[in-house]
This record gives structure tokens, C-alpha cells and sequence, in this order.
């Protein structure tokens, strides 16, 4: 099979995709989610997609055959928690991966019953709206060390080349009470120049620096806590490749960007 790329993309704010949207504060992310399948070579396999809306003690993939939605969002319209993205799983594929980051020293875990949370089926539903592709979620290490996630990018490598798609799903900027505030665009700006920088770097140099990300310029402003840039790392960790910054608008006055690595 064709080698696929990993990716790191916005998953917005909620179901914001599915929302009456007025000031078009979304449009732009939609369409490049929409756009996400002209970046891949060939249709995808299956997709292995980490969250930052799901921390483990170590990593942990979804097993079920059929995975549930989590409607893990509070205080939005009644339809959207009546949204549907009927994706089978991939049992076999969740314990492929749990067995390449178990090989490489990382603690792993298989979970048959969690379903697909909303940093997960709601970018996909507006990226693969058909829910023809299957679906294995990833947890993010709660332990929040940007070189473990970093490791299991590079030990979960080798699914690119067995047609599967590695998506970290996350936001480049989080922090919430930046949000909509003209006083955060300035530092978001700061810290997205050097995410860019850092990300598009070739793969020993870009760890290195992703590693002290809390270092960069406005970095823990960006992100008071890191669960939703720990996605980046998994993305950057499977390849080898220099990134590419595929995606950058600013988003509620903050800048946000996406990442493609091939």
C-alpha cells in the first residue's frame, strides 16, 4: 500500500461544525477539514486518531467493533446531541498498535467498551462525513511527557505503511479563557510562529525542540495545560519527514494551525 502521511488537525470547539455559525468563526477550519482527504495519497485503510479528550495511565486504544459516541460536550443545542457518525471499529488494528508501543516499552491497554469522543467524530464527520472508514481512538499518557508521546509516534511508524492514517486531533492554541479575547492574539501569534517553525523541521530537530515546547515563546500561555497539543506528538513521532503547516487562521482571535507529515 501507498505510505500514508500523520497529520495534526484543529477539532474546533464542540460541535461547532454543526451549529448555525452566523459570523462564519468556523468556516475555514471546516473546509479544511473537508479537504483532509486531498491531502492523502490513496482512501485510508482505517484511521488511528488521538485525543486530547481522553487520558489514560499510559495509552489506550478503543477495541469495539462498533464504538458508541461520547457526547462529552455541555450546555449546546439539543440537536447536536443527537448527532450520529456510525464508523465501524477495528479491533484487530487496536491491538496492532497496542503491540508495536507495548514492543517498544510503553504501557498499552485495549478498551472494548469506550466509545469515540467529540475531538474524534466530530472533525471526522466533517472530513469522512460518509463514516465508510474505520476508527481506533488513542488516549493521551495523562502523565503529559511530550517525549513518551513523541515515542509512540515512532512505534506506531509502521501502520503508515499498512494503509492506516495517524490523525492527532487536538487545538495548537488552548487556552480557554483566550478564547474571543483580542488581548490572546498576539501571544497566540508568538507561539504559532514557533510551532511552525518547530514543526516543519526535519524529525531529530523537531523532537528536540517539541520536547521543550513550554519553553516557546508564550508556550504555556498557549497552553495552560498540554493534553491538546500532546496529539502533535504522536503525528510528528510517525514520520521522519519535515512537516508541512497545511493549516493557519485565526480562529476567536487566536491563531491556529494544522500539520501534515509525510
Amino acid at each position: 500500500m501507498t505510505r500514508q502521511p500523520s497529520l495534526y488537525i484543529p477539532h474546533g470547539g464542540g460541535p461547532c461544525f454543526f451549529m448555525d455559525d452566523p459570523r462564519g468563526i468556523w468556516t475555514g477550519m471546516a473546509a479544511f477539514l473537508r479537504s483532509l482527504p486531498d491531502l492523502l495519497p490513496e482512501r485510508p485503510k482505517a484511521i488511528l486518531i488521538v485525543s486530547g479528550h481522553w487520558e489514560t495511565d499510559g495509552f489506550a486504544f478503543t477495541a469495539a467493533e462498533r464504538p458508541p459516541l461520547l457526547f462529552d460536550f455541555h450546555g449546546f443545542p439539543p440537536h447536536t446531541y443527537a448527532l450520529t457518525y456510525p464508523a465501524p471499529g477495528d479491533p484487530a488494528l487496536a491491538a496492532r498498535a497496542a503491540g508495536l508501543l507495548q514492543d517498544a516499552g510503553l504501557n498499552t491497554a485495549l478498551d472494548p467498551q469506550r466509545g469515540l469522543d467529540h475531538g474524534v467524530f466530530v472533525p471526522l464527520k466533517v472530513a469522512f462525513p460518509h463514516a465508510d472508514v474505520p476508527i481506533v481512538e488513542m488516549s493521551v499518557d495523562r502523565r503529559l511527557d511530550p517525549a513518551q508521546h513523541l515515542a509512540a509516534g515512532r512505534a506506531l511508524a509502521p501502520l503508515r505503511d499498512e494503509g492506516v492514517l495517524i490523525v492527532g486531533a487536538g487545538m495548537s492554541f488552548h487556552n480557554m479563557r483566550g478564547y474571543g479575547d483580542p488581548r490572546a492574539t498576539d501571544p497566540s501569534r508568538q507561539f504559532d510562529v514557533w510551532l511552525a517553525e518547530a514543526a516543519t523541521r526535519d524529525a531529530e530537530p523537531r523532537a528536540t525542540a517539541l520536547m521543550r515546547w513550554a519553553e516557546a515563546p508564550a508556550g504555556r500561555f498557549s497552553h495552560p495545560r498540554e493534553e491538546h497539543l500532546l496529539p502533535l506528538m504522536v503525528a510528528a513521532g510517525a514520520s521522519d519527514a519535515p512537516g508541512e503547516h497545511v493549516y493557519a487562521e485565526l480562529v476567536m482571535e487566536t491563531a491556529i494551525s494544522g500539520f501534515r507529515f509525510g
